[in-house]
């Protein structure tokens, strides 16, 4: 579903109209009066036991007349959950573009002398978060092809595209392992590191078992290493399209995938393969976009962290920008779930008006409970609740009364 052709008349207007609120400190951001009995039955839609109305954000916008349907606390700095990977979404697809690649290489340092290379090889991470033992097999396969058949050396894994750390401010010390791999450059999906340090040592022994399924006998015992700059290209893999990881990413909530690409919009556009530094792309780019920054405070990439702070009108103004952008647009509308099918909502809004007919991302922590997209062709629309804890049931069940009479309006 696609709903650029409705976007273009209305979308400058509003984030226009949105920057202005916020820059006003959160006056009202409507430009004609919404009908008083959807605007009451939106509003009963979000009161449950349990639901803190003053921790509770909410916006609803149409798209057709881009009237504000629907309001509540949009200025309001909440923690948003995985709905933070939207901003992350849309910055990653219009910075590095729906058709980047990650890269992981294989370098020798040393010499190939007949079918022995006399050296070391190194497996040098690009931060693919999809790297699985299949690209293995077809780097080993593609080493294999050069006529090696041993290896003097050994395989050591090189991670140093990002920096050392291996969470993300604001985590507590349980996400990793459980919410999340640690944040290395080289991380194989389904291997099991030892510690939280230990991924590309992981890869490096995954790697050499690759290469011996091959017919490479390697003499070394695997371990890590930086690659020499003068190291010879041996073989690379080149991950999906980015379009392919967000959609990933957003449907299935996948966090790793997230922070990944905050490190990578540090490594690409800040120079340095940081989550401080990603971040700060972000926020960046977001405020370039016109999306209102008051109250936003971008930390990590996946909503994980406890710092993470998003708005009601922020999370539209982002959804907007994403789909008024012709770049972009196809591949951030495909990365959210859709109610019914697939993703995070396969199981939610299953029924009619909503099934197929309200696409989003959803976000859901112990401190927070969001859900932000569209509603049909009609309406934008963006739910926020924090609590302490948020009552997980009640949450979600107001959020689909919420998007269900938009449905029925539309």
């Amino acid at each position: 579903m696609r709903y650029t052709e409705t976007m273009p008349r209305v979308v400058r207007a509003l984030l226009v109209l949105l920057t202005v609120a916020a820059l006003a400190g959160g006056a009202a951001v409507k430009t004609e009066a919404a009908a008083p009995d959807l605007e009451s039955a939106l509003g009963r839609a979000l009161r449950a036991p349990g639901l803190d109305a003053r921790r509770t954000a909410a916006l609803a916008i149409d798209l057709r007349t881009g009237e504000v349907v629907f309001r509540s606390n949009p200025d309001l700095a909440l923690a948003p959950a995985s709905a933070e990977k939207l901003a992350v979404s849309f910055v990653a697809l219009r910075r590095l573009g729906p058709g980047y690649r990650f890269h992981t290489q294989v370098s020798g340092s040393g010499e190939l002398s007949g079918r022995t290379w006399r050296g070391d090889l190194f497996l040098v991470g690009g931060g693919d978060p999809t790297l699985a033992r299949p690209d293995l097999d077809a780097l080993a396969r593609a080493v294999a092809s050069w006529g090696i058949r041993r290896v003097t050396g050994a395989v050591r894994g090189d991670e140093t595209h990002f920096d050392a750390r291996r969470d993300a401010p604001g985590w507590k010390p349980g996400f990793l392992g459980l919410e999340s791999r640690a944040l290395s450059a080289l991380s194989v999906d389904g291997e099991e590191p030892r510690g939280a340090n230990a991924a590309a040592a992981a890869a490096a022994v995954a790697f050499t078992q690759a290469l011996e399924r091959r017919g490479v006998a390697v003499t070394g015992r695997a371990r890590t290493g930086r690659a020499p700059e003068d190291a010879l290209p041996l073989a690379l893999d080149l991950s999906e399209p980015l379009a392919s990881v967000v959609r990933h990413m957003n449907r299935e909530s996948d966090n790793f995938a997230a922070e990944m690409l905050l490190k990578e919009l540090g490594a690409v556009v800040g120079a340095r393969g940081t989550t401080a530094v990603g971040a700060g792309v972000v926020a960046s780019e977001l405020g370039g976009a016109g999306v209102p920054l008051d109250g936003v405070r971008i930390s990590d990439g996946s909503g994980l962290s406890r710092l993470d702070r998003l708005t009601a009108q922020a999370l539209v103004a982002t959804l907007l920008a994403g789909t008024s952008d012709p770049g972009i647009s196809g591949a951030f509308v495909d990365s959210l779930s859709v109610a019914g099918i697939s993703g995070t909502l396969k199981r939610r809004l299953v029924t009619r008006p909503t099934r197929s007919r309200v696409i989003a991302k959803t976000g859901t922590s112990s401190l927070a409970s969001a859900l932000a997209g569209f509603v049909r062709r009609r309406y934008v629309f963006a739910v926020v609740q924090n609590g302490s804890p948020v009552p997980y049931w009640s949450a979600r069940a107001a959020q689909d009364r919420f998007v269900t009479v938009l449905a029925r309006q539309g």
